[in-house]
């Protein structure tokens, strides 16, 4: 349970303000239908943070440990500074005729590619060598941050300032570099 949790806690976090999050905010806007954009949000979600999650567990059975506890650390510091530098939408808002499950499906496949939370998920993976668990709180991370986007959108951040979520996630992935470094 301790890896689905941290696994939701540091997704959901890292997720505020992120291009995806902010490409749910579009795509709830642009199609009206949120329960559409949710089932492509989990669907994208799920296969790409399987693959992430797989790698992750595939590095950890690779790599020494005293390498991997330092090369985790140094991720997660680096995921640290990354986070206090805020995404912008840089999704094609071509007018796709898929509707908005696949649409957002297939962008959010491809967004997630290379992201944070991508990236994220590959180390939490390594760290508790557990697809399934990973997955399965990486991916609720992400349907509880772009479901605030969806449902709520715009409102909410005119309640928090992204600087502070910013930095609340950042605090976070330095919390996990120092607790990586303390076992």
């Amino acid at each position: 349970m301790e890896t689905v949790l941290n696994s939701f806690l540091l997704v959901a976090a890292t997720e505020m303000g992120d291009k995806t999050q902010l490409l749910a905010l579009v795509l709830a806007s642009k199609y009206k239908k949120p329960w559409h954009v949710m089932a492509g949000i989990l669907v994208a979600t799920i296969l790409n943070h399987a693959l992430a999650a797989w790698a992750g567990e595939w590095i950890s059975n690779t790599v020494p440990e005293q390498y991997l506890n330092w090369a985790l650390a140094i991720t997660f510091f680096g995921f640290a500074l990354w986070i206090l530098i805020p995404d912008k939408d840089d999704s094609d808002q071509n007018d796709m005729k898929w509707g908005a499950f696949w649409t957002t499906t297939v962008l959010f496949f491809f967004a997630e590619i290379g992201d944070k939370t991508q990236l994220s998920t590959v180390a939490l993976a390594a760290k508790y060598q557990s697809i399934i668990m990973v997955t399965l709180g990486t991916t609720l991370g992400m349907l509880f941050a772009d479901g605030l986007a969806v449902v709520f959108g715009e409102r909410l951040t005119q309640k928090i300032p992204m600087k502070w979520i910013n930095r609340g996630s950042s605090l976070l992935y330095l919390l996990f570099g120092v607790g990586i470094l303390m076992r």
